[in-house]
C-alpha cells in the first residue's frame, strides 16, 4: 500500500529522493509521483520548482541516460527509441546524441567483441546471426557492414 501525496512538501520530498538515487526526466518523474497519489497540480508545481532550483535537469537526465546505455553496448537507433518512449523530445534526443562524445562505431566494435570474441562471421547464417544482435542492440545495417567488411576504425 502506498501512502498518497497529498501536500506538496510530501510530492517535493519524494521527488528529490527520486532524484537523488539517479537522474530522471519530466515525465518519467510525473508518472513515479502520480503512481504514488500525487495531484497533477502538486506534481507540475514542485517539479517547476526543482527545475529552477537547477535539481531536476532533462538534460543531465540526457547526459546520464545515453552514456548509461552506450556503456552497456547499445547503439544510438535502440538509446533513441527507449528516449522517445519516455517522452523527450526529438530535439533534445538528437542533441544529446551527438554531444554525448562517443564514437558509436568503437562501441559497436567492443559489443561485437565481447559477444562474439572478435571472431567475423564465415558464413551467411553466421552474419544474419551477429548482424541481428548487432541490429537489436541498436545499430545501423550501414555500421554493422563496415564492421563485418573491415572498414570499422580505419575510416
Amino acid at each position: 500500500m502506498t501512502a498518497v501525496l497529498d501536500t506538496l512538501v510530501a510530492v517535493r520530498r519524494t521527488a528529490m529522493d527520486l532524484l537523488a538515487r539517479r537522474e530522471h526526466g519530466r515525465v518519467e518523474l510525473t508518472r513515479k509521483l502520480r503512481q504514488r497519489g500525487a495531484s497533477d497540480e502538486m506534481i507540475d508545481t514542485a517539479l517547476d520548482r526543482l527545475t529552477e532550483e537547477g535539481l531536476l535537469s532533462e538534460s543531465r537526465y540526457l547526459e546520464s541516460f545515453v552514456s548509461y546505455r552506450a556503456r552497456s553496448g547499445y547503439g544510438p537507433l535502440r538509446i533513441r527509441e527507449e528516449l522517445s518512449q519516455r517522452g523527450l523530445q526529438r530535439a533534445d534526443i538528437e542533441l544529446a546524441l551527438r554531444e554525448s562524445g562517443i564514437s558509436w562505431q568503437e562501441n559497436l566494435e567492443d559489443t561485437w567483441r565481447r559477444k562474439f570474441a572478435g571472431h567475423l562471421p564465415i558464413d551467411a547464417r553466421e552474419r544474419a546471426k551477429q548482424g541481428r544482435f548487432l541490429a537489436y542492440r541498436g545499430y545501423s545495417m550501414e555500421m554493422i557492414g563496415r564492421l563485418f567488411s573491415g572498414r570499422g576504425l580505419d575510416d
